[in-house]
Formats: structure tokens, C-alpha cells, sequence
């Protein structure tokens, strides 16, 4: 917001006269009168009648978010989890008090946090800085959640409750319970709890949370640094977030006070319904700092709804490796934009490979709906149940094609090995540099001093050119280049002179980096 002094407001092209409309906005804005929500409706369409562009109110702005808070934060508890201690936390004796003045009333505050935690445990934190405090041989974390069913049912996150040995839900009353864990979900950071009570306890409802907007208002209740219920609110700043956490990322960014303790807490839209768990912050202090992480609630609903009728959480598979279409790759085949999935490999026996998809391809859609990024298709994988027949759209040799395939059940994680750089021996024999790319064939004598099994087949780069920026590292492999396999360095050369006679600004290569296969698009022309 700016201020009549501010340089913002003072300086404007020479000629140009201010806006009636904003000028006006701006006076009741920065002026003493407080401009309620029906007041300014009525505003806007006398400014209407004169001629003025009108002003759409989507969302009132609450005077007070008390009935809000009423409403729901008796289905929202603290979650306290107990867990052995490490050897190394045993030494512990918790977080140290901030360099606050001596004599400081926020001293003595944290003081007595700090003893509150001795006695209680640890505040379950934002995911990425969770703080424990040992008790003994024990070591507790305090997070949040919410009663999602009157019979007892609590949602939370899994990182809240992961490994513990006890878990102790407390109500808004003050009523504590202990809790079972009914299942959870590392991969999206979702644990459900059951307590008994012998009466209905309250609960809250989901939102759709495909319908909330950025620059909608919401509500945060949790359990921040174990002072119990607190409530912050603010807007919906992004969607679909991904903080590298798991491979289903799609989190809401939220501006309302998020801190340790708050995981695993509901976000409310203004209807009192849950549109997100509070999981994590980005802070680099340990505070909030107005970026907070939410799981929207349509993926946490059907994750719940799995863990609560199996205890467990079943995910489509497809078979295949992806990567992301960089601008170069979409050059190289032929897309006007960076988007879809590139298959970088198939694996064997799996629905994919019994579909008929290729290494190569891009998945332009899945089951009805584009594909943008490789979320997109990760996450549509995950939703579709096992037996199911969808539809793929895949680019292939320059031409879409539709591809039926029936989906299995993921039954075992997928881990992918990182490549580390390989480098060349010295004494290889290298022709002429192409591309700034130093070629050799991939003899025996190359294979054994690469360490390059049989069943690898193509040209061995060698080097790099100085001032060369390729995606390409020596010990690198090169085994097809478009849809051609490459059995020698001139097959190199050739398959470059032709794209760039054909003018293209980008060569498309499969290369095998230490037994990992992966795409590559070579640049032609600036």
C-alpha cells in the first residue's frame, strides 16, 4: 500500500490524469473511515451509475472471524507423541532460550516454554525443522489435528506421530485420550488416529478444495510451540506448491501464521470446512514468516477415506520413467511449448510396456486431462485405481497417437539412483568434436575401462571442448539420437548436419550415464 507521500503516488507520466476510481479507493483506504463490505457495494454502483467501472465484491471480507473460530475449534485437539530417544538425544536438554535482554518478560517467557517442554515433549514442527524434547529415555513432539468424524476419527500429519510409541489426543476442554493409529502415509505426510469417547465428539467437514481461489480468505487452528489452541488468518497466497517433499507435492501457500506446532492443523475457508492440513513452513529463523505448506483437501479426503476403510493407501502404477520437458527437449520434438512428460524408460513387464508405450514418447494427457507437468501425471498414476483402463495422448515421432493402458497396483516403493559425474580415461581413441562433444566408438577396450556392460550399445563421449555448455558429461553414453540408434561417431555428425539443414534448434539423445537412461536435447542454434 502506498502512502500520498510515497514516490508511488507522486510520480506519474506527464499528460496522464489519475484514475477517478482509484483515486477514491485510495482516500478510503488510507483515511479513518472504515469501509464495510455492503457499504462498498453501494459505493461501487453509484460510481456505476456515474459512469465509473463498476467493482465485482466475490468474497466479503469478515468484520470479525469470532463466529468462525467458535464454530470450529472444538473438532481441532493437540496431538501429543511419545517416542524412544536416540542415544544422541538422550545428551539433550532442549532448545536454548533466544538471546533475548536479561530481565526480559519475553525471557521469562521462553523460560517457561522451555520447562513446559521438559515436562510435555517437544513441539511437532514445520516438516523440514521438527524440535524434540527428551525425557528420559523418552523424547515427545506436539503437533495438531482435527476430528474429522463425531466417532472419533483424527486426522494429523504422519511426520507428527511417525515412530511413536504413545499418542495422547487433547481436546479443546481440556479432556485427554489416548489414541491409535489407524494407518498412515509417508508420501503424503497423512496419519489417521482413533479415540474413543462415549458421546459424539465434534467434528468439521472437507471443502472442495478445486473451488478455492488465491486471494481467498482463510483460517488456521493449531497447536503452535505447544501453547494449545491458537488462530491466525489470511489468505490463500499460491496452489500447487511443490516443496520437494514427496512426489505427490501440490500444496496450497498460505500468509497466515504457520508455526512448530501447527502441523498436522486445519485450514477453514470462511464456511467453517477444512481446505487444507497445515504441514509445512519455509522459515529461516524457525518462525513464521508468512509462508506457510497446506495438503489441499480433495487429495487429503481420498487419503484418509483409504485409511480409514483399509489402513492403508493403494496407488495405480504405470511402469514408466519420466522427466521434464525442458524448452530445448520441446524444440527438439517438435512441441510449441515446454509441457507433457518425457518417457525416459519403460519397465519391463509393466503396463505400460504391455501398452505399447516407447521410450521416447511424451505424454501429452492422461485419462481425459492435459498433462503440463510431471505431477500432473504422477499424481493421476497415484488416483486411478487398479484394473483401470484410461486413455493416454502421446507425442511420438512428431504425431500424436492415443494409447489405452490398464493400471496395476503400485506394490513396492521405486527407487531411483542418482548418477555421479563419469569421467574419461585418458587414451581413448576420439575423432574430430561435434558440437563441442569429443567422440569415441564403444569398443571393447572402451567398455573396460568405462566400466560399460554389454548390453549397452553407442558412442562414448570422451570429453568436452572448452567453453562448451552441453547437458552432456564425459563417460556419458550417446545411444540413439531421435528415433535412430547411433552406432559410431559419424552417425553423430550426420544426424547434426541434417537437423541443422532442416533448421531445427535442437537434437534429441538418449544417453546412458552409468546404467541410467535419460533424454537430452542438444542445442543447434541459439
Amino acid at each position: 500500500m502506498t502512502t500520498p507521500s510515497s514516490p508511488a503516488t507522486r510520480q506519474r507520466p506527464a499528460g496522464q490524469r489519475p484514475n477517478r476510481l482509484r483515486r477514491t479507493v485510495a482516500a478510503l483506504l488510507l483515511g479513518s473511515t472504515v469501509l464495510t463490505a455492503p457499504a462498498l457495494a453501494g459505493w461501487a454502483a453509484s460510481q456505476a451509475q456515474n459512469g465509473s467501472p463498476a467493482v465485482t465484491m466475490v468474497q466479503d471480507a469478515p468484520a470479525s472471524f469470532a463466529d468462525l473460530a467458535a464454530k470450529v475449534s472444538p473438532a481441532v485437539v493437540n496431538i501429543a507423541a511419545t517416542q524412544e530417544a536416540k542415544p544422541e538425544q538422550r545428551a539433550q536438554r532442549g532448545p536454548a532460550v533466544p538471546g533475548f535482554p536479561p530481565g526480559s518478560p519475553f525471557e521469562e517467557f521462553f523460560r517457561q516454554f522451555q520447562d513446559q517442554l521438559g515436562r510435555n515433549g517437544g513441539p511437532g514442527g514445520d516438516q523440514d525443522d521438527q524440535d524434540q524434547a527428551p525425557r528420559g529415555n523418552k523424547t515427545g513432539a506436539l503437533g495438531s489435528g482435527f476430528i474429522i468424524d463425531p466417532a472419533g476419527f483424527v486426522v494429523t500429519n504422519n511426520h507428527v506421530i511417525d515412530g511413536a510409541s504413545e499418542i495422547t489426543v487433547t481436546l479443546q476442554d481440556g479432556t485427554a485420550m489416548p489414541a491409535k493409529l489407524i494407518g498412515r502415509d509417508a508420501k503424503t505426510d497423512i496419519a489417521l488416529l482413533k479415540v474413543n469417547s462415549d458421546k459424539p465428539l465434534p467434528a468439521v467437514d472437507w471443502a472442495d478444495s478445486a473451488k478455492t481461489r488465491v486471494g481467498d480468505w482463510v483460517m488456521a487452528v493449531g497447536n503452535p510451540f505447544g501453547l494449545g489452541g491458537t488462530v491466525t488468518k489470511g489468505i490463500v497466497s499460491a496452489r500447487g506448491r511443490d516443496i520437494h517433499s514427496g512426489p505427490y507435492d501440490d500444496y496450497f501457500q498460505l500468509d497466515a501464521a504457520i508455526n512448530r506446532g501447527n502441523s498436522g492443523g486445519p485450514t477453514f475457508d470462511l464456511g467453517g470446512r477444512v481446505i487444507g492440513i497445515n504441514t509445512a513452513i519455509y522459515s529461516p529463523n524457525g518462525g513464521s514468516v508468512g509462508i506457510g505448506f497446506a495438503i489441499p483437501s480433495n487429495l487429503a479426503k481420498e487419503v484418509v477415506a483409504q485409511l480409514k476403510e483399509s489402513g492403508k493407501v493403494e496407488r495405480g502404477w504405470l511402469g514408466v520413467k519420466i522427466q521434464e520437458v525442458t524448452p530445448d527437449i520441446a524444440d527438439s520434438v517438435g512441441l510449441p511449448q515446454a509441457k507433457g512428460a518425457l518417457v525416459a524408460d519403460v519397465t519391463a513387464d509393466s503396463p505400460a510396456q504391455r501398452a505399447g508405450l516407447h521410450q521416447g514418447d511424451v505424454v501429452l494427457s492422461y485419462a481425459g486431462k492435459p498433462v503440463d507437468t510431471l505431477r500432473d501425471l504422477t499424481r493421476g498414476v497415484a488416483e486411478t485405481k487398479a484394473g483401470d483402463t484410461v486413455e493416454l495422448k502421446v507425442l511420438r515421432e512428431g504425431r500424436e497417437k492415443t494409447v489405452a493402458v490398464r493400471i496395476d497396483r503400485l506394490s513396492e516403493e521405486q527407487q531411483v539412483a542418482a548418477a555421479e559425474t563419469g569421467n574419461a580415461p585418458a587414451g581413448q581413441a576420439e575423432v574430430a568434436p561435434v558440437k563441442g562433444l569429443k567422440l569415441a566408438p564403444l569398443d571393447p577396450a572402451a567398455r573396460k575401462r568405462l566400466g560399460i556392460g554389454e548390453d549397452v550399445h553407442g558412442v562414448v563421449v570422451t570429453g568436452l571442448t572448452a567453453n562448451v555448455d552441453v547437458p552432456i558429461r564425459p563417460g556419458d553414453v550417446i545411444e540413439r539420437i531421435g528415433d535412430s540408434v547411433v552406432k559410431s561417431p559419424a552417425d553423430v555428425r550426420h544426424h547434426v548436419a541434417e537437423a541443422e539443414k532442416a533448421g531445427q534448434k535442437a537434437l534429441l539423445m538418449l544417453i546412458n550415464r552409468q546404467g541410467n537412461e535419460s533424454f537430452v536435447a542438444l542445442k543447434l542454434k541459439a
